[in-house]
């Protein structure tokens, strides 16, 4: 293995090497470490074939999104060059060796070039690759097949192929904030409003199962029948830690402390009590997919005259109290210390409750009175306008939290 290495002033040295490498061989490649905290996170590279011509796809990620454009490959090289302008790191790979670009922040070019023996390496070109999921069609998992989502061979079955995608997306979620769960001890995570618990199961399935994680799962629903249906399958497939129980949100008490609270599609403000329940607990990781927003809609004057343009359509103002109802629970998680996004939960064309708020709590953030302070201002001046009260505003106020 032979290696080169050598220092450079300027960017011609990058564009030189985009520019021989970008061709049929190449692999892929990441552009990563941006030199200041911007928009766009990290930009993966890979080629593609579109009608048999050579494009390469360029996929930028922000926090909450990720943006493609297919570029042919002198634009690619031009547009990957210009993006060392903003990053510090670029890998590359072809069939046959390995580039690493760096730039120090004095603005120095060092490339590092390696060659591998005995290497050439496949290139998929296809423009819409199949998806990896983390439940892998071909693997049968018991409770999927119970569902009707999977067969006893393991495959998808065709009218399920949504519910296999969504139990998919949100296992990424929980992927996402694995390092917060700690693996030396038991993690009791609390499922409010669990219903037919398919995302409950695939849960214990995942973390217990796949990740070895030493967990305690509690589901709580108002559905006496699904409760016990629920607690029947536990047990058939042995999930000795997984239990499930019939309450209400509001009137919980059973543990003292959770380190992870799940609510997924509670209707109206049982989401606030599920949120202000988490929130007193201290909970690590909160994970709310809301639904039904009607608090917010009841609240809002129609005839408000700056708003009315909006508001005085039903349908307009029922979807922007449901916005205004989300945004406020996502800025409340961050005043009391929780890093938090909205994200996509699933495509819109499956249905229109698809926001996800998820919130991984900041110590700093929490210990931080100025942070409480600008948060709770923005909170104030916001349902002022309005001239709203939010339920979870008056739960986390009023001190009502467990």
């Amino acid at each position: 293995m032979q290696v080169f290495c050598f220092t450079i002033e300027n960017m011609e040295n990058i564009r030189e090497l985009l520019d021989n490498i970008l061709n049929k061989d190449f692999v892929g490649g990441t552009i990563s470490s941006p030199r200041t905290k911007g928009q766009i996170q990290k930009i993966k590279v890979r080629p593609i074939l579109k009608r048999e011509d050579l494009y390469f796809q360029l996929e930028s990620f922000t926090k909450t999104q990720a943006f493609h454009e297919n570029l042919r490959p002198e634009e690619a090289a031009e547009k990957c060059t210009s993006y060392m302008e903003e990053f510090k790191q670029m890998q590359m790979m072809t069939k046959t060796e390995n580039h690493n670009i760096r730039i120090s922040n004095k603005g120095k070019v060092t490339i590092q070039s390696k060659k591998q023996q005995g290497c050439n390496r496949q290139v998929n070109m296809q423009h819409n690759r199949a998806k990896k999921y983390i439940l892998e069609e071909g693997i049968a998992v018991p409770f999927l097949i119970d569902l009707g989502v999977m067969t006893q061979e393991g495959k998808i079955v065709r009218t399920k192929f949504d519910k296999y995608r969504q139990i998919n997306r949100f296992l990424e979620f929980i992927e996402d904030i694995l390092p917060q769960l700690d693996k030396d001890r038991e993690v009791t995570i609390l499922d409010f409003g669990c219903g037919k618990s398919y995302l409950t199961f695939a849960m214990y399935y995942y973390l217990h199962e796949l990740k070895n994680y030493d967990i305690r799962i509690i589901g709580l629903d108002l559905k006496s029948e699904v409760i016990k249906h629920c607690s029947q399958l536990a047990v058939k497939y042995g999930y000795e830690k997984l239990a499930f129980l019939e309450g209400n949100i509001a009137d919980y008490t059973g543990v003292d402390a959770v380190d992870m609270v799940v609510t997924l599609h509670a209707c109206d403000t049982a989401t606030d009590f599920a949120l202000a329940k988490a929130i007193g607990w201290n909970a690590r990781v909160i994970l709310s997919v809301p639904c039904c927003q009607h608090e917010l809609n009841g609240q809002i004057d129609k005839e408000n005259a700056k708003m009315a343009p909006v508001m005085r359509y039903g349908l307009l103002k029922e979807r922007m109290s449901a916005l205004f109802t989300d945004g406020l629970r996502a800025d409340y998680l961050e005043r009391e210390g929780y890093e938090t996004q909205v994200l996509e939960f699933i495509d819109m064309e499956h249905t229109p409750k698809n926001i996800l708020i998820r919130g991984v709590k900041n110590r700093k953030l929490a210990d931080n009175r100025e942070h409480w302070e600008q948060k709770n201002k923005e909170i104030q001046e916001c349902t002022a306008f309005l001239k709203v009260a939010p339920m979870l505003g008056r739960l986390l106020d009023d001190g009502d939290r467990k």
